[in-house]
């Protein structure tokens, strides 16, 4: 590897491209290759970017000889055969959440990661947002311990789109994607492995084939408790809101804010050295292919979560 890292990227859609607007951000990074499902509309993006190679195959960019590393920011169902074929050119892969739809999927990712050493990554954000930070840390310092988590994950996405609205070519999934954003960060705070696992869903949409509203309850092995509700019904306003409930304090999350149980915002600015989830989590991958380090979000520290989407998804299927 030279002293750039050489990466392409695949998904020129929403996450796509705010990786691409992260990774400009930081140095000795850059972006050689883009891969998108519609030949026209990723030349467009790779112009606005400066993006010397286009295609819509993957395997086309694989076997550039520069390229080091992949981030895979394509649809739910490929994340994990994709990530086995990064993994089997020999090139260091972050894989957008999920790792997987299918738990053994996800189980083989990790047992080719052990194989060929490369860094092998997920991309859980919140474990880089600056507000989910701030809370790691006060919980590392010994200043914060978890009692409950109360976390709402609500969309209006009754059509298949992505996060600007845009038609999209797969259906989103609750379980397999948005709730395991939380599951990961409950037990990743909590400290503690989760050991309970309950799940209620709604109706099963006619077209899109999912259940559009769920529930789910969480307890960690220390006994921390987390409840989380999930929505593509929600007419309202959207996203994931995180409410820490502790010995110490209260703090809700939204993104990359942090605000105390009054709602009053904290200032994160002294946090990490962006305000960018994306772009701290972009820096981590770069930096434990530098450094030869497992990544924090790696493939072995999320794949527990997985097990427990697994298991829910076994529940709701009795």
């Amino acid at each position: 590897m030279s002293n750039s890292i050489k990466v392409a990227l695949a998904g020129a859609g929403a996450f796509g491209i705010k990786h691409l607007d992260g990774i400009k951000l930081i140095d000795g990074v850059e972006v050689v290759s883009l891969i998108g499902r519609e030949l026209v509309k990723t030349q467009e993006v790779a112009d606005k970017y400066d993006i010397a190679h286009v295609t819509t195959d993957l395997n086309e960019s694989l076997a550039i000889m520069e390229v080091d590393a992949v981030i895979l920011c394509t649809p739910t169902q490929m994340h994990a055969s994709q990530s086995i074929a990064c993994l089997n050119a020999g090139k260091h892969v972050q894989v957008e959440i999920p790792l997987c739809d299918v738990y053994r999927e996800g189980a083989q990712v990790l047992e080719l990661q052990k194989q060929t050493g490369l860094v092998a990554m997920c991309g859980h954000t919140r474990r880089f947002n600056p507000s989910h930070q701030f809370v790691h840390q006060q919980i590392q310092s010994g200043q914060f311990s978890i009692h409950q988590m109360d976390v709402q994950t609500y969309f209006f996405r009754r059509t298949k789109m992505n996060a600007l609205g845009q038609p999209r070519s797969w259906t989103d999934h609750l379980l397999w994607h948005h709730a395991a954003h939380t599951v990961d960060l409950f037990a990743y705070q909590a400290g503690s492995p989760v050991v309970k696992a309950n799940a209620l869903q709604g109706p099963i949409h006619p077209t899109l084939g999912i259940a559009m509203d769920m529930s789910i309850q969480l307890q960690a092995a220390n006994g921390a408790i987390c409840t989380l509700s999930l929505s593509f019904n929600n007419d309202g306003p959207l996203g994931t809101y995180f409410r820490y409930i502790g010995d110490t304090a209260t703090y809700i999350a939204r993104y990359d804010d942090l605000f105390n149980g009054k709602d009053e915002k904290m200032d994160m600015s002294k946090v990490a050295m962006s305000m960018n989830g994306i772009e701290l989590q972009d820096r981590e991958f770069f930096a434990a292919i530098r450094e030869d380090r497992e990544p924090n979000g790696s493939v072995a520290q999320v794949l527990p979560c997985y097990q427990v989407l697994h298991d829910l998804e076994q529940q709701l299927s009795a």
